[in-house]
């Protein structure tokens, strides 16, 4: 094991938290290895304080990949929901700590719930599969795009530039701000994104040292759900960014999956569930995704390609 290892982070408050929780877990296994964290600002950053435009996956880690296979840093900390399905060459997921709470939740000016907010209220989000599953259970509301990190988000809503948020419960847990809470969404109602609420430790194939030592922070069950979630992302997005919900969780020792993918103005819907087995969970992945697109989901994706 090397005396220091360089965590890369981007720089926005919930990065530097999340690298932070590693940063003090790896510090009890190797107590007597220096730990730093390393700032890389990524074009996805500096898109998402411009743009209304749902920004691509890739450009939130592909700066932070950069700097690992340069060996500028040992290992980069990612929200696991935003990596793209391929990594590049020589670099792997080491460690997936267990999760956070990955459902969705709505944080309301005036405390009402989904249910309850009125007709017309303008809800924040530039996420397609939140609008998109918004407008399949209420269509008489509005969909307000909003970018930038959790603070500023809170803030538009304060000011009453959108009467409502959706947001990532695990983001705000780990801030401290689970108090803004209203109500946790149901998958039901908000499907969650593949990987939402994990984290992922992302490092070089050939670091044996360093990659059996992250191990000891992976967690199995964890692994084992978002690997059939991102299995269902791989197959169905192709790359492309679509209004796509997976979300795996433990059933009497099986896993079961629900996927779903809709139309834009969510009025075309395709749902899979089914259970499969904790040993070959992208084998699940793969027979949900194939029944997603089997039962309508390709008429969606060409529906969205022509959008």
């Amino acid at each position: 094991m090397k005396d220091n290892l360089v965590i890369g982070t981007r720089g926005s408050l919930l990065a530097m938290t999340q690298a932070r929780l590693v940063e003090k877990d790896l510090k009890k296994i190797v107590p007597s290895v220096k730990i730093e964290l390393k700032v890389i600002k990524t074009k996805g950053d500096m898109l998402s304080s411009s743009s209304n435009e749902e920004t691509d996956k890739s450009l939130f880690v592909k700066e932070l990949e950069e700097s690992l296979l340069k060996e500028e840093v040992d290992l980069a900390v990612h929200s696991l929901k935003d990596m793209p399905s391929e990594l590049p060459d020589g670099l792997d997921l080491i460690a997936i700590p267990e999760r956070e709470d990955p459902h969705d939740v709505l944080i309301s000016r005036d405390g009402e719930s989904i249910r309850n907010l009125s007709p017309g209220s303008k809800v924040g989000t530039s996420s397609l599969r939140r609008s998109s599953q918004l407008k399949k259970y209420r269509d008489d509301l509005q969909v307000f795009p909003i970018r930038g990190n959790v603070d500023t988000r809170l803030e538009k809503l304060a000011k009453g530039d959108v009467d409502a948020l959706i947001l990532a419960s695990a983001g705000l847990k780990r801030l401290g701000k689970e108090g803004e809470i209203i109500e946790v969404l149901s998958p039901e109602i908000m499907l969650p994104s593949p990987g939402q609420g994990a984290l992922c430790i992302e490092g070089r194939a050939g670091d044996e040292s360093i990659i059996e030592c992250l191990q000891q922070l992976d967690h199995f069950v964890t692994r084992c759900l978002v690997s059939a979630e991102r299995k269902v992302m791989k197959i169905v997005e192709g790359g492309c960014r679509v209004p796509l919900g997976a979300f795996a969780e433990m059933r009497n020792d099986q896993i079961f999956l629900r996927a779903l993918l809709l139309s834009l103005d969510g009025k075309k819907v395709s749902y899979v569930e089914g259970f499969g087995e904790l040993s070959d969970p992208e084998k699940l992945g793969m027979v949900i995704a194939k029944e997603l697109l089997d039962t309508g989901g390709d008429e969606i994706l060409s529906s969205l390609s022509e959008n």
